[in-house]
């Protein structure tokens, strides 16, 4: 049964094919610490923004003394949380979740791109092996892999400029790294605002919301899951 929760029969682990003999179950499937991790994340990258925008003269609600002092502490702040959340992923075997998957990821972003406009239906199935759909994963991995690398990588070297500002042509280097640094964070900022506006694509905003507060949503379990669960995890079971 262990092997049965773990991972569904082939076909349906795809999320693009009807599994007939799966049932739509509120499920627990977002841990307290994920749900932790990401709001955290959410609340610290909105406070990064705000306080990029005020550094590069976008605004003067707050001093740029006080933007550079909040920048560096909830920066540093939210590293610290990604070597937590990183240990999680490896040691729970969660990190498996954002593999990128090639099928499938044709239809479901022609939906986002056309069918959702026509009123389709997505292509995705949830389950409880993969709650990700291949362009999620896809762009998660994208995320965890290159671009939070990236914007951590060249906001230390920012930060650590007198350690090298000694070396030859150190000014010009600088600037090569802030310009590095702003546009992977754009980048980032340009995630954040389609994130926000997925989740209020096939639902309500509130609907899309949700599950990362109370933990729960809908996704499809076959028979072996359904029974485990029944079994040896009710808890995990909403309705």
């Amino acid at each position: 049964m262990t092997d049965a929760l773990a991972k569904p029969p082939a076909p349906f682990e795809r999320g693009l094919t009807p599994c007939p003999d799966c049932a739509e179950r509120e499920v627990l499937i977002y841990p307290r610490f994920e749900r932790l991790w990401h709001w955290s994340q959410a609340g610290s990258i909105v406070i990064l923004m705000f306080t990029g925008l005020a550094m590069n003269g976008w605004h003067s609600l707050i001093g740029f003394e006080l933007a550079v002092r909040l920048h560096m502490i909830v920066a540093l702040a939210l590293l610290l949380l990604w070597v937590f959340a990183t240990f999680w992923l490896v040691t729970t075997g969660n990190w498996k979740v954002f593999l990128p998957r090639v099928f499938g990821l044709i239809a479901v972003a022609r939906y986002y791109a056309y069918g959702v406009f026509k009123g389709e239906h997505h292509p995705y199935q949830k389950s409880l092996a993969q709650r990700l759909n291949p362009l999620q994963t896809l762009a998660y991995s994208a995320l965890k892999t290159v671009v939070f690398p990236l914007v951590w990588g060249t906001g230390l070297i920012y930060l650590t400029y007198n350690f090298w500002e000694t070396l030859p042509n150190a000014s010009f280097w600088l600037e090569v790294v802030a310009n590095i640094h702003l546009a992977v964070a754009w980048i980032v900022s340009g995630f954040v605002i389609l994130h926000i506006y997925l989740l209020t694509i096939g639902h309500s905003f509130r609907d899309g919301v949700r599950p990362m507060i109370t933990g729960t949503e809908k996704v499809a379990l076959t028979p072996e899951q359904e029974a485990y669960l029944e079994r040896h995890e009710t808890w995990r079971l909403i309705d």
